[in-house]
């Protein structure tokens, strides 16, 4: 028995017996406006993410397309663009340490905090989204929600097995004040606004 496999055994065997519910999510007023688009984008860029502008009726990928033809190993979970890494051959996380820009789709997004969340279908490798160097990820524009008591009400929370919001690329700022991008995961997250197909 593994030692994830003894821990776990032992929550179970000590979880008090009965069923617990959750308590209720309260209502909050919106601290946005009525254009979750552009509230996206606005609270994305505060948090260092930022928001790829298509022309109206192009190609929305046109504004990445740069970032990917640069790329030596792309790593996709999304069937609009072509990697060179296939995420279903992984058998080891860390084997995804050398991925230049990985895209995924997000489940959604969250207008009041620029968060995006992503569950294991997703990602398909969970560390794609943490070891990759740069993180494009697809959005669906009616997928937008407008608080995070609103997107703790989807049902992706409580039927994925991991489920992960993502705002804006890594950062600390501990060093002297500085804010630092990319410490310890992605360098960039770069969001796509793309209708699913």
């Amino acid at each position: 028995m593994s030692s994830r496999e003894a821990i776990l055994a032992s929550i179970r065997q000590n979880r008090p017996a009965g069923r617990y519910e959750l308590p209720p999510l309260p209502d909050f007023a919106p601290l946005v406006g009525p254009d979750l688009v552009a509230e996206f984008g606005d609270r994305l860029k505060r948090m260092g993410g930022r928001m790829a502008e298509g022309e109206p009726g192009g190609d929305p990928l046109a504004a990445v397309r740069e970032r990917l033809a640069a790329a030596t190993v792309i790593a996709s979970a999304v069937p609009e663009v072509a990697g060179n890494r296939d995420l279903a051959q992984v058998a080891n996380p860390g084997d995804l340490a050398d991925v230049d820009v990985a895209v995924v789709r997000a489940v959604f997004g969250v207008a009041e905090t620029g968060s995006v969340l992503f569950t294991q279908d997703e990602l398909r490798v969970n560390a794609v989204a943490y070891l990759a160097q740069h993180l494009i990820v697809l959005l669906d524009p009616a997928d937008i929600l407008v608080n995070i008591q609103a997107a703790y009400r989807r049902p992706d929370f409580a039927h994925a097995a991991y489920a992960v919001l993502h705002t804006g690329p890594s950062a600390t700022a501990d060093i002297e004040g500085v804010l630092i991008h990319g410490a310890q995961g992605v360098r960039s997250l770069t969001v796509v606004l793309m209708p699913r197909s």
